[in-house]
Parts: structure tokens; C-alpha cells; sequence
């Protein structure tokens, strides 16, 4: 990690302990396929806390601060992660560790299903949006699979 002041939105030394081994193997999986063989450049845990930053804050990818990677190397990394289901594989792996630390099992037997409709603008396509006629809504639903003590499960 890059000697610099920390933010608020940094990962501390536990959290980014849980985490570190799958974005490791991953990054390790993609410079074997690399043609030219030349290691990586920026710190795995440098890109992660600038992710975050950029979740936290709201900015566009643009205004990263300096101290973080450029943020076209940020980005790639977080379209990677994204595509490549990193992000839903480290879901997975902290909401069982999660579920253990609280005496149940990694797996949950249940889960609870909610809904939500959204309302559009006038002007989106018809084709991409229905309507929920029990309340009388024009727009798009969502939803969110959380299992019995809160943790994500999925989401659409």
C-alpha cells in the first residue's frame, strides 16, 4: 500500500485481510493469460480503497484525488471486477463469514423477498417499463433477496 494519509473510506488492515486472497488469485489468473508476462504496476489494495472512494463519495471517475491510481486504471479494474462476478464472489464469501460470527451456518435456509416499484419519466421507451397495477404505477420494479438476519443475497 502507498504510504499516504487514509481516508475514511479505506479499508482497514482486518477487512482488507478477508478480502485480499480472492482479488489476489484473480489478478494472479489474469497475468498468467498476459502475453508479455510484465507484472502489475499498482497495489491491488490502493485500486480497492480507490473503488471505494469513488462509492462513498459520488465522484466521477475523473476527479480521483492524485494519490490514488490513475483513474482509468481504477476503472478498468473495477469494469473487470464487476464483469467477472468479483464483486458477487466477495458478497458471498463475507456474508458467510458473517453468518458464521453469528452462530449460524454459512448457508441460509431462508430468506426474505421485497419489492419495490419505481416510477419513470414519461419519456423512457415502452418496452422497458410495465406496470404494477395494484398501485397504480408506470415504471420498473426492483427487488433485493436478504436472508433472515439482513445480509444481501441478490439483487435486480
Amino acid at each position: 500500500m502507498s504510504q499516504r494519509k487514509p481516508y475514511p473510506s479505506d479499508l482497514s488492515d482486518a477487512r482488507w485481510a478477508l478480502i485480499e486472497p480472492t482479488l489476489t488469485a484473480w489478478r494472479k489468473a489474469r497475468l498468467d493469460r498476459r502475453p508479455t508476462g510484465q507484472p502489475a504496476t499498482v497495489e491491488l489494495r490502493d485500486v480497492f480503497n480507490a473503488v471505494l472512494y469513488v462509492n462513498r463519495t459520488g465522484i466521477p471517475w475523473k476527479y480521483l484525488p492524485h494519490d490514488f491510481p490513475a483513474h482509468g486504471t481504477v476503472y478498468a479494474y473495477y469494469a473487470a471486477w464487476r464483469d467477472e462476478g468479483i464483486f458477487a464472489e466477495l458478497n458471498y464469501d463475507l456474508t458467510s463469514l458473517a453468518r458464521v460470527k453469528e452462530g449460524r451456518t454459512p448457508e441460509p435456509t431462508a430468506s426474505v423477498l421485497d419489492t419495490q416499484s419505481v416510477k419513470t419519466s414519461p419519456n423512457v421507451r415502452l418496452t422497458s417499463q410495465g406496470t404494477d397495477a395494484a398501485k397504480k404505477i408506470t415504471g420498473r420494479k426492483r427487488g433485493i433477496l436478504t436472508d433472515t438476519i439482513g445480509l444481501l443475497l441478490a439483487q435486480g
